[in-house]
């Protein structure tokens, strides 16, 4: 005996689930039995729907939020029958509420793994997607453009996270059921497409199979786990599928070859934007003998600054302390040749050592609004280190900070003296303890000699002692305003000597 439902209800599409819980909604209220209704959408045979009579009188059926969302995952499978199956555990709930709560009951368990496959589909769709741009007639920028294959419903589900991804981008996604095509302002979702629809592969397909074949490590290749990931369905549209193949037949010959190979010599990682700063800098003239001895005290600007080029160079090649061979770059002082005050702190941090630069990290930042709170232009300034390189303790992706030994400091110490008799200052102020010490020749107890002066031992040139400005960061939230203040009475004790005092 053939059934027969009595109810027919027609849904707007495949992935209709707003519309199917205002039919199941109507349908439970009329007490309408699973086996009595058919759920159909837009392109199946079936006969019009019929009109849904009024709701029964009645509380609704409330369930919780994680199994609305497990039933709406569980409706953009692929299974003909998901709708009757979902309205099904509805109906069975309806009659027996403890049901929502049961993880092992047949039906949910059924609809759990639809659901777990329509994620798996989803994250496959996000992952394996790939763009070949387009030219359009009277476009400025192109359209990209993507086929892709789905095993369930999940275009409508999918397209916002494309949207947020690529919002700045034009682009269409053809899939044989769906499409979707984001203007950068709107979004339209229309019917599917053939694979023939999709441009064919172009220069810059060839330009990422180059860059995926140079990045193929054989020592690493696990084949089935990779096909666990990337299943081979998927592959007839991804363009690098065509490299796994030879890839991997060739993994043991390469990984041989890697092994027998000399190790290489790392090399120190030079950013581009320090390359960039070196490129702006004037012409140095080469280091000469002659260079070597101390300046006469009528020496011109021009000649005191060529002569501190020549010992920049000199430093960037010092390996007196086992500090320069580990840091990215020397970190020169940075000011005009004719400052009146040098400001000297303790080594370069993580930040100064990257982009080549004394003073630009966090404690750099707090320096520059102390500047702002004093008047005093930071490019009237000159701004070194008693140590060139950072010394650091490597914590995984992070290098900590590591205060230099005084051996260190003593082997940067002929560099910062040099600094000083070339730029001649008219006061030198030292930020902390290992700056102190390096200009006045002694240890010295900062928080006792803070805001006092004393005098450099070569040059004479008066030295004002205060903090780091690291040290008032480390400080809790509620001491730093205070701290800060004080800071700022410290170093207004230089204000003369920047001529506004």
């Amino acid at each position: 005996m053939l059934f027969t439902a009595t109810h027919t209800v027609r849904l707007a599409g495949e992935a209709d689930f707003a519309g199917f819980r205002r039919q199941a909604r109507a349908l439970l209220a009329q007490g309408v039995a699973p086996d009595e209704v058919d759920f159909v959408t837009d392109g199946d045979p079936a006969p019009p729907a019929e009109p849904m009579g009024a709701a029964a009188p009645g509380s609704p059926l409330r369930i919780g939020a994680g199994l609305l969302q497990l039933l709406e995952q569980a409706a953009l499978h692929d299974v003909p029958q998901r709708f009757t199956l979902i309205y099904r555990l509805l109906w069975r709930i309806a009659q027996q509420p403890a049901l929502q709560h049961d993880p092992l009951d047949a039906d949910r368990q059924q609809l759990a793994l639809m659901a777990q496959a329509v994620r798996r589909d989803m994250h496959k769709m996000k992952a394996f997607v790939r763009f070949r741009p387009i030219a359009e007639p009277g476009a400025d920028d192109p359209l990209h453009v993507a086929w892709f294959e789905p095993g369930h419903h999940i275009v409508d589900a999918v397209a916002p996270f494309f949207v947020r991804r690529f919002a700045g981008m034009r682009f269409v996604i053809l899939t044989p059921r769906r499409s979707l095509r984001w203007d950068g302002q709107a979004l339209q979702l229309g019917p599917g497409a053939q694979r023939a629809d999709a441009p064919a592969a172009d220069a810059g397909e060839a330009l990422w199979l180059t860059y995926y074949a140079s990045i193929f490590n054989p020592a690493r290749l696990k084949l089935q786990a990779m096909v666990q990931e990337m299943p081979r369905r998927y592959w007839k549209n991804l363009p690098e599928a065509v490299l796994i193949a030879p890839l991997a037949a060739g993994s043991a010959r390469r990984a041989g070859t890697m092994v027998e190979a000399p190790a290489t010599v790392p090399l120190r990682r030079i950013p581009i934007a320090a390359r960039a700063a070196d490129a702006c800098r004037p012409a140095e003239a080469p280091e000469t003998p002659a260079m070597r001895h101390p300046l006469p005290e009528d020496a011109s600007p021009e000649d005191r600054l060529a002569r501190l080029q020549a010992r920049r160079r000199a430093a960037d090649h010092c390996r007196d302390c086992p500090i320069g061979a580990q840091a990215t770059q020397t970190v020169h002082g940075e000011g005009p040749i004719d400052a009146r005050l040098m400001v000297v702190g303790e080594q370069p941090g993580d930040l100064e050592d990257l982009c080549g630069r004394p003073l630009v990290g966090p404690s750099g930042q707090l320096f520059d609004r102390a500047l702002a709170a004093l008047g005093w232009p930071r490019d009237q300034l000159y701004i070194s280190n008693a140590v060139r390189h950072f010394k650091y303790l490597p914590r995984g992706k992070r290098r900590l900070h590591k205060t230099p030994a005084q051996q260190e400091a003593d082997a940067c110490l002929h560099w910062l003296d040099e600094e000083i008799a070339l730029v001649r200052p008219a006061a030198l102020v030292a930020l902390g303890a290992t700056a102190a010490r390096a200009l006045l020749g002694r240890d010295v107890a900062v928080q006792r000699a803070r805001g006092q002066w004393s005098r450099h031992p070569a040059s004479g040139t008066p030295v004002l002692v205060t903090l780091h400005p690291a040290a008032l960061l480390r400080l809790p939230p509620e001491q730093q305003a205070g701290a800060f203040d004080a800071w700022l009475r410290d170093l207004r004790a230089a204000q003369v000597r920047m001529g506004s005092g």
